[in-house]
């Protein structure tokens, strides 16, 4: 893997901190992106401890940001003249009760979650066609597969995401670029932490949805002991990142994959029973 190189999106945490480590120790050459840059301090600390410092260039991209990706695009091109593996991992969970989202909060979390990938994708997918060969890998959820009351913006985002993945696997798969989603359960990172901003409308005590907000915040805190290391993850995505003919799909985490067959086959009014059952307690 010496000469192969790795976008990431979303370094500066989370998977896409450790799976930027991940790759560097497997040999990749990894093109680290970041919103702000100056937010690298933890990967570059933990880049330092496995020693991999020289494996990894932290670059500034945001993918809400048109002419940020064209500026990354052309660095790429210029120094290095391909991409072997891209990782969509920017995001951030949007939460709250329908009713009390605003339309900006649903467009600001679209243009993230989904614009972005869509347009980071869309750089380099003509460099990848004319290799003939490349892995697209993009962190999608359980919640593209399942959805959940309480956290519709970013629900909506990654059931998107995985719609749009499957046209593009099948646009993709004769030129040789394979196209994966990794579905990750509950894992121990910061992700909720924007999103529960967004819900502060939905925690007031003057909100009908209150109530119900608390249920499902304090399931979320009840079972934060059963989250999954992350590391899991960022292992899945490189091994994955080296298979030759990767599967389109990765659920990973405790109760995913039992979650996505239950909803499936179980019958609506049964399915929605249970999982108000378990999110909102009075």
């Amino acid at each position: 893997m010496n000469n192969k190189i790795a976008v990431v999106t979303g370094t500066s945490s989370g998977f896409g901190l450790l799976t930027t480590i991940e790759l560097a120790r497997k040999g990749f050459t990894v093109l680290a992106t970041m919103r702000n840059s100056s937010k690298n301090a933890d990967l570059l600390r933990v880049a330092k401890k496995y020693g991999v410092e020289s494996k990894i260039t932290v670059h500034e991209l945001d993918v809400t940001d048109e002419k940020s990706i064209q500026t990354f695009q052309s660095l790429v091109i210029e120094d290095f003249g391909r991409v072997d593996v891209l990782i969509n991992n920017a995001g951030y969970a949007g939460a709250g009760f329908v009713e009390e989202i605003s339309m900006e909060e649903y467009r600001k979390q679209f243009e993230t979650n989904v614009f972005g990938v869509f347009a980071v994708t869309k750089a380099f997918l003509p460099m990848m066609r004319k290799q003939g060969h490349g892995c697209i890998i993009t962190i999608s959820s359980i919640s593209g597969k399942v959805a959940f009351p309480g956290l519709s913006p970013y629900i909506a985002s990654k059931h998107a995401i995985e719609g749009w993945s499957e046209s593009l696997r099948l646009e993709m798969q004769p030129f040789g670029v394979k196209v994966v989603l990794i579905e990750p359960g509950s894992y121990k990172t910061n992700i909720w932490t924007t999103g529960k901003q967004v819900a502060v409308e939905s925690i007031q005590s003057h909100s009908p949805y209150q109530e119900y907000m608390q249920s499902i915040e304090r399931y979320i805190v009840e079972g934060e002991n059963n989250f999954g290391d992350p590391l899991e993850v960022s292992k899945k995505i490189v091994e994955i990142s080296v298979m030759k003919n990767p599967k389109m799909r990765y659920a990973i985490g405790r109760g995913v994959k039992a979650s996505i067959i239950m909803k499936n086959l179980l019958p609506w009014r049964l399915w929605e029973k249970i999982i108000i059952s378990k999110l909102f307690v009075k």
